[in-house]
């Protein structure tokens, strides 16, 4: 807890010194009244030394026996009453992205704190809610848009000339941003509100991955292949997204490697995958600049039917990972485990 932050315990803890210190001086000053008169009427100082050492056994120990356990017993209920948030808290921080329908346990905590946790329990409610309808909404979109594009590559499909193949390109482009569009929807709805992940298998994916990818970086004068050197590691996560992920960064390795360059998709004992490239490499501050959804350069589609690394930053950012780079490798890594 920040030390600038209130505390509900040391408020109440303070109050309640505050009422008990009080009631103990109204307490002597009311027994010092109830004796003054016996003082005054005393004239030997061994009889007044005798009176006070009476109070003192007879008032102000038996209070202070009194006030000292009773602060004691305090703390404790105080701490008693307070550890069913305590608990609650240990709870909500116990949950995992896999957790749908997340609420704040309320049946053991105190009615004064129930209006509270029902405001919160209703906004979770509420983004929640709108989570799955910005989902439903960006894959109603896609399947609207993904329908008229399929029947116009059949059409282009009967079509040979140089603006046939022009056409089909721009489709495919459309195609994909769509695609991306709609990934990256669900990201921002998956951060919104807890949605289900899997266990993936770095190792298979890549794998699975590079064999759909291959066909198409072969056939563009390149090679790619896949390296493990270690046990493979498995993170938590949607595996559609870390493939799309990948699959974004294998696209611009390919665009910057030379002719008969060879991409390289690295996994190791370590929950990242890295992917290095013929090219030059990235600095960090270019890559700053890249991932933001504005950027464009070598490592963005050069054909604009793409959102490059914009779409791999804002995947790994909902998985609690990063995207880095290593100019002296000329690798771009996902790196789960930062």
């Amino acid at each position: 807890m920040a030390s600038g932050t209130p505390s509900m315990f040391r408020s109440l803890a303070r109050g309640l010194a505050v009422v008990v210190s009080g009631g103990t001086i109204l307490l002597l000053a009311a027994v010092l009244l109830e004796y003054w008169s016996s003082f005054a009427a005393m004239s030997g100082s061994d009889a007044l030394r005798a009176a006070l050492r009476e109070m003192a056994e007879h008032v102000v120990l038996p209070v202070l026996a009194l006030v000292v356990p009773m602060m004691l017993a305090i703390h404790f209920v105080m701490r008693r009453a307070l550890q069913p948030l305590a608990d609650a808290t240990e709870r909500l921080n116990a949950v995992s992205g896999q957790d749908r329908n997340i609420r704040v346990d309320d049946a053991h905590l105190p009615a004064e704190i129930l209006p509270f946790t029902n405001a919160v329990n209703m906004m979770l409610g509420r983004l929640e809610q709108s989570a799955a309808r910005q989902e439903a909404f960006a894959a109603d979109v896609a399947h609207e848009w993904r329908t008229p594009l399929a029947a116009m590559m059949l059409e282009l499909d009967g079509m040979d000339g140089d603006q046939a193949a022009r056409l089909k390109g721009d489709v495919a482009a459309m195609r994909r941003l769509i695609d991306q569009l709609m990934l990256l929807a669900q990201m921002d709805a998956q951060e919104a509100a807890a949605t289900a992940t899997d266990d993936v298998d770095l190792a298979e994916l890549a794998s699975d991955v590079i064999a759909r990818a291959a066909p198409v970086v072969i056939a563009s004068g390149r090679m790619i292949e896949l390296v493990s050197t270690g046990p493979s590691p498995v993170v938590r996560g949607r595996r559609e997204a870390i493939g799309a992920a990948l699959r974004n960064l294998i696209e611009n390795a390919v665009r910057v490697t030379p002719p008969a360059g060879t991409v390289r998709v690295v996994v190791d004992d370590s929950p990242s995958l890295r992917v290095a490239d013929g090219g030059s490499g990235l600095s960090e501050d270019q890559l700053d600049r890249l991932i933001q959804r504005t950027a464009r350069a070598d490592h963005a589609s050069p054909d604009g039917a793409g959102l490059g690394l914009a779409i791999v930053h804002r995947i790994m950012q909902v998985h609690g990972g990063s995207i880095r780079t290593d100019p002296a490798t000329s690798s771009l890594i996902l790196d789960f485990g930062h």
